[in-house]
């Protein structure tokens, strides 16, 4: 399972990464910056969203949406933003390939001309906007906001979800984001994939010529922070729901870390689907909850294991919190049956395949080669990364859940409906946070 590529880096620090494919008369381009809201401070939060939305506004060179003059060649495009990177990439026609790279040297080289007020103002309302639709006026919308508020202490850039706290961004200045800009948006801070079909050398003349005199800066050091809890936490948070939801969290090893693929595995196996063993249990047989759900979150400096469940007419949390209890105990003490596990390693593999059957957009050859150049500094790390998931056993997946997912070091969080406090897990505090 491996992907062709050369890599070279620019004087001015740009990593570029070329891998050709010739099957369809199309390129993919990525450009990873390795900075997310993990890179932000408290009291000045959403930066890294914001400037999302920021870098379609228009360049010096290019001051007007970056979708029309893309998507009137041909393109698709888009990006997003984590806790640890944002990402933009467009998939274009051969012929078009210039043009994709021209927009991406203006915006990475000279945005801060054409960063007016008009525009910063328009945008951080748009994403404060987000944030009512998409947390605030979404049931069960705040329980993300709760989580990370709640697992994270107030000075560890987890704490915060990306789109920020509302006060920070409406607090922030004109000032304070070309700051954010020039600290992180620079060559030596990104990564540029060209995958698809263009010729090697091809690629890379051409990348010299529209990133080549782009000046470089200082990358950013990045920041390493442990975190853990050392008793079990019990939260309710009210909310405008139907059903009361119940969401179980653990702390767990970082992306690419010792134990990430065999939780990987095991929310497979707990909470993937009508065939899981959460399912079974809290849907099928109890007929306690009508879903359940569990997964490893993977991400750069602490991950979490989450279980969600949201409990059926007439139930209590208390009673979905006691199967969930018996069945991860259970998991802990006998690890996974020999068909479960080549279940989950079956469906990994496939999805390991399927991100490599486009060359370019989210999950893509293009933005694979990134991922792993960004985090891995290899973008060759395929074999390596799958691997982790084939040497999985049953014992290494029951020691992993056993060390790990452990009563008294997890986050307990009822939503109730307003007023139904008696609904939440027993022993739940009500929940602050901002």
């Amino acid at each position: 399972m491996q992907v062709s590529f050369t890599k070279r880096t620019l004087p001015n620090g740009l990593q570029v990464i070329v891998h050709e494919d010739h099957h369809c008369p199309i390129v993919g381009v990525s450009v990873w910056y390795h900075v997310g809201s993990q890179d932000e401070r408290p009291g000045r939060t959403g930066f890294a969203h914001l400037f999302e939305h920021l870098m379609f506004e228009g360049s010096q060179h290019q001051d007007g949406s970056y979708f029309q003059p893309l998507q009137q060649a041909g393109a698709s495009l888009n990006g997003s933003t984590s806790t640890d990177r944002t990402n933009y990439w467009e998939v274009v026609p051969t012929n078009a390939l210039e043009i994709a790279l021209w927009m991406e040297s203006d915006r990475m080289g000279f945005l801060l001309p054409a960063l007016t007020p008009r525009k910063f103002e328009n945008q951080r309302e748009v994403v404060l906007n987000e944030r009512r639709q998409n947390y605030e006026n979404r049931p069960y919308g705040l329980a993300p906001v709760a989580l990370s508020a709640t697992l994270f202490p107030p000075d560890h850039p987890y704490h915060w979800l990306t789109i920020g706290w509302p006060d920070d961004l409406r607090a922030a200045t004109l000032d304070e984001a070309h700051a954010f800009f020039a600290a992180y948006y620079h060559p030596a801070n990104a990564s540029l994939t060209l995958a698809g079909d263009i010729d090697t050398e091809r690629a890379f003349a051409l990348v010299e010529e529209y990133f080549g005199e782009l000046p470089g800066a200082v990358r950013p050091p990045r920041q390493a922070r442990t975190v853990a809890l050392s008793s079990e936490r019990r939260f309710v948070l009210e909310d405008r729901v139907e059903l009361p939801r119940l969401y179980i969290a653990w702390h767990t090893p970082p992306l690419f870390g010792e134990g990430d693929a065999d939780l990987d595995l095991t929310g497979d196996i707990l909470g993937s689907g009508k065939t899981s063993r959460l399912y079974g249990a809290l849907v099928f047989d109890r007929r306690v909850a009508v879903d359940a759900m569990a997964g490893q979150s993977s991400r750069e400096l602490s991950s979490l294991f989450t279980v969600t469940t949201t409990a059926a007419p007439g139930h209590s949390l208390s009673e979905l919190e006691q199967v969930v209890s018996e069945e991860i105990r259970r998991f802990a003490a006998e690890g996974p049956e020999l068909s479960e596990l080549e279940r989950a390693l079956a469906r990994a593999e496939a999805a390991f395949v399927f991100r490599l059957q486009n060359v370019g957009g989210f999950g893509g050859k293009a933005d694979q080669l990134n991922a792993y150049n960004i985090y891995r500094h290899d973008p060759g790390f395929f074999d390596r990364d799958w691997g982790r998931y084939a040497q999985a056993t049953r014992e290494s997946i029951r020691a992993v859940a056993s060390r790990l997912l452990r009563p008294d070091q997890r986050l307990v969080l009822s939503v109730v409906p307003r007023g139904r406090n008696d609904l939440a897990a027993a022993g739940s505090e009500p929940i602050h946070f901002s």
